[in-house]
């Protein structure tokens, strides 16, 4: 669909990049991006992706927003304290972008409502907090196709890839499986800033990936640590006995 004159004007600085171009912009404006999870990840890629134009952005999140989330998911306020998350978000979104279309999903992503969730979109971004969740979604990404961003934070460290199912190193074949939980162990931190600079970069991944522009951070773990101030680029290759996609 043609941008509009209002349009033109919010995107200039992307119809100046020779990458973009209103051709580019029309490209974010047809995309589809599903963010699975609406906290410290999804806060921070959420609203770059709704800042760029990307026309639909689908929300699955089952939790209501809660003081401690405050500190670093800045999707949400202290108005929205004992709100659906996706509410909360939804309005802060369409408050920034008023075009954008935001399907909310008030649940967690299972095995049996994943292909009917995912069916829609063109990219996918992991921003869950527990590695059962993780696993989930490397498995149903896989299954349907779709290419997908993941991303897992603690205390100081965060971490990032992309994976291009069947032609790229997948989650499983960095991580087999999920480890053992410790129980009566609790959550420590993170730092706030660090969900959000991964998940900016987990936007820019999607963002690159409509528009079909770049390098992805394909077969490559990108690991930040905020107290060294250092980004490694761990490189990973396909298992070839991967259980996911492995021969």
């Amino acid at each position: 669909m043609p941008l509009t004159v209002e349009q033109r004007q919010r995107f200039a600085r992307h119809l100046s990049l020779p990458e973009i171009g209103e051709a580019g912009q029309e490209r974010l404006q047809a995309g589809r991006v599903l963010i699975v999870g609406a906290g410290g990840l999804g806060s921070p890629a959420a609203l770059y992706l709704a800042a760029a134009g990307v026309g639909t952005i689908g929300l699955a999140d089952g939790d209501r927003v809660e003081l401690s989330n405050l500190q670093r998911q800045i999707l949400h306020t202290t108005a929205a304290l004992g709100q659906r998350k996706v509410d909360s978000a939804t309005s802060t979104l369409k408050a920034l972008n008023p075009d954008l279309v935001v399907n909310a999903y008030p649940e967690r992503l299972t095995a049996q409502n994943a292909p009917t969730l995912l069916a829609p979109y063109d990219f996918v971004i992991d921003a869950t907090d527990n590695f059962a969740s993780k696993f989930l979604i490397a498995d149903a990404c896989h299954r349907s196709s779709k290419a997908n961003s993941h991303a897992g934070i603690r205390e100081f460290i965060g971490q990032t890839m992309t994976v291009h199912p069947g032609r790229t190193a997948c989650y499983r074949c960095v991580f087999e499986a999920p480890p053992e939980e410790t129980p009566g162990v609790g959550p420590r931190g993170p730092l706030g800033v660090v969900p959000g600079v991964i998940g900016t970069i987990q936007a820019t991944e999607a963002i690159k990936h409509l528009l079909g522009i770049g390098k992805p951070l394909v077969n490559a773990l990108l690991v930040f640590d905020a107290l060294a101030m250092t980004f490694r680029r761990v490189a990973v290759q396909r298992n070839p006995t991967c259980r996911l996609c492995g021969g």
